[in-house]
């Protein structure tokens, strides 16, 4: 079974904190999409884009090495691996380790924005990225663009993910920057591309305020 299929079972191998997190997306009543992307019984057709607070500073829900502005009714949530766990792979792509998933559907969208961190290297934001893609299943027609998020210099990347749970392929896009603390992967699915089309303005609110934490 491919990767991207059954990320949705890494709250199995999450933190108690962040399970309480993450289990609410998966009850009754909701289809489940790749990348662990749920549809509520009913969406709204808003994303919520207005910002809200900012994330990854103490108390914001996700401590990281950056910090962004977050869109109103978004809601964080830490992710926690524990190390030795035979599902921790799914929390892994490529040099970078899952840390911060923020659930659209308060907002009234089926997504998240993912934030995925890496040890201190001294890979440039356009390797780090590469190589992330590289190791997403079903990943293909990358497109990759140097661009600015917040003052730093980073790459992002539009790209397609294609699968037998899919009726066609799904946008999906991502930026990358490299800190201190190492490199920074901030990524948007969805359940499918209307969906990741609706929720591109928190993740463009997400890249256009992005510091340093």
């Amino acid at each position: 079974m491919m990767r991207g299929a059954i990320r949705v079972l890494v709250p199995v191998v999450l933190t108690t904190a962040a399970l309480a997190g993450c289990s609410s997306s998966t009850g009754s009543g909701t289809e489940t999409g790749k990348n662990g992307d749920t549809a509520p019984p009913e969406a709204a057709e808003t994303t919520g884009a207005g910002k809200g607070r900012t994330l990854g500073g103490p108390g914001s829900g996700c401590e990281l090495p950056v910090t962004f502005g977050l869109a109103a009714d978004w809601k964080p949530q830490a992710v926690t691996v524990e190390p030795g766990s035979g599902l921790a792979e799914l929390a892994e792509q490529g040099p970078v380790t899952m840390v911060c998933e923020i659930d659209a559907k308060p907002a009234g969208n089926i997504g998240y924005i993912r934030v995925w961190q890496g040890k201190e290297s001294g890979d440039d934001p356009s390797a780090t990225l590469k190589a992330f893609v590289a190791d997403e299943p079903g990943a293909g027609k990358a497109v990759y663009t140097q661009v600015k998020a917040g003052a730093l210099a980073a790459t992002e990347v539009a790209y397609t993910v294609d699968g037998e749970l899919l009726d066609e392929p799904k946008k999906e896009r991502a930026f990358a920057v490299t800190t201190p603390d190492g490199p920074v992967v901030v990524h948007l699915g969805g359940l499918d591309s209307d969906e990741h089309e609706a929720m591109l303005p928190a993740y463009e609110l997400a890249r256009s305020t992005l510091k340093l934490g």
